[in-house]
């Protein structure tokens, strides 16, 4: 449970749309220096706030808690320790922090820098809702303003690119234009040019094809104008607003969930400074080569490791 200072910083990030991990430790066999109910945030950069053990245990809780941001799921981390009094040593588990057990929502690793016993952590992602921009004053509009945040989705408004108002980018979820013919033509341009990954216009199908007949005399490329669903949304006979709204949203929801890492894909993409995985030279260990990691520049190369203890035995394995 999130106690102290750390409920106040993750109401912060929360406020501010950051991507991040609430790890708790609910289960350890001693020796360990974590206790149930410790908790740390993990960032999208890495870092850690916080504390879930020692650093070879961080070091697994670091590397897990960024795939549980990928996958967009929660997930149950098990750290056992190598050798004897851990998970039995075979052909398939020779590298360090390699997954040994894998079901449905946990994950169990052999990390051969834990200096004993075992924890168990719970990796909770918090995500910004995917957004859903929503063109238009009509009673579907409001529907779909209203259902979506029933579904974990932001829906805001939307007008053209010379206003103060939201406009579409690459990191929007979806586009509805429901304006019945006002002020269609820019905003469908500007979602599609921005690269929204679903664009859909209610209308009817002889209007929508001559609203695409227009965009394509202004010269949008086939390409994009093949990327608007019109009439937006699934066919299931759909006639009052309501009805309407929920074969967008039910369209909009099979856009999200497509693909292999479809939650963190809805939301923002991730940044260039994604940290990166490498392996300790000394103890073989995975680790995430962020700022706080321990590293070493050697001939051109730089080494990571898990703690200072394997960076320092590094460099007396290779002192002039």
């Amino acid at each position: 449970m999130i106690t102290g200072p750390l409920t106040a910083r993750a109401q912060q990030l929360t406020a501010q749309g950051a991507v991040f991990v609430t790890a708790t430790v609910v289960r350890v066999e001693h020796p360990t220096s974590a206790k149930p109910g410790n908790v740390a945030l993990v960032h999208e950069d890495g870092s850690i706030e916080g504390f879930v053990g020692g650093v070879c245990a961080q070091n697994s809780v670091r590397l897990y808690s960024l795939k549980a941001i990928e996958r967009g799921e929660p997930l149950l981390l098990r750290i056992l320790p190598d050798g004897p009094g851990g998970a039995p040593e075979d052909e398939t588990a020779v590298d360090s922090g390699q997954e040994i057990a894998h079901d449905e929502g946990s994950v169990t690793v052999q990390n051969p820098c834990l200096s004993g016993g075992a924890i168990e952590v719970f990796l909770e992602p918090f995500l910004p809702a995917p957004r859903v921009i929503v063109a238009g004053d009509t009673p579907i509009a409001a529907a779909l303003r209203r259902l979506a945040s029933e579904l974990g989705l932001e829906a805001v408004g939307a007008v053209d690119r010379d206003s103060a108002a939201p406009v579409p980018s690459g990191e929007d979820l979806a586009l509805v234009v429901a304006a019945h013919g006002r002020d269609e033509l820019a905003i469908l341009r500007v979602g599609l040019e921005a690269g929204v990954r679903y664009v859909g216009l209610v209308a009817s199908r002889r209007r929508g094809a001559a609203v695409l007949d227009v965009l394509r005399e202004e010269g949008v490329p086939d390409e994009l104008l093949a990327r608007i669903d019109t009439p937006a949304g699934l066919d299931i006979g759909a006639r009052s607003p309501s009805e309407i709204a929920l074969s967008i949203l039910a369209r909009i929801v099979e856009e999200r969930r497509r693909g292999q890492a479809p939650a963190r894909a809805a939301a923002a993409p991730l940044p260039e400074t994604t940290p990166v995985t490498a392996i300790d030279p000394i103890c073989g260990m995975t680790v995430v080569t962020c700022t706080e990691t321990p590293s070493v520049e050697r001939d051109g190369e730089t080494y990571y490791f898990c703690c200072e203890g394997c960076k320092s035995a590094f460099e007396r394995e290779h002192a002039a």
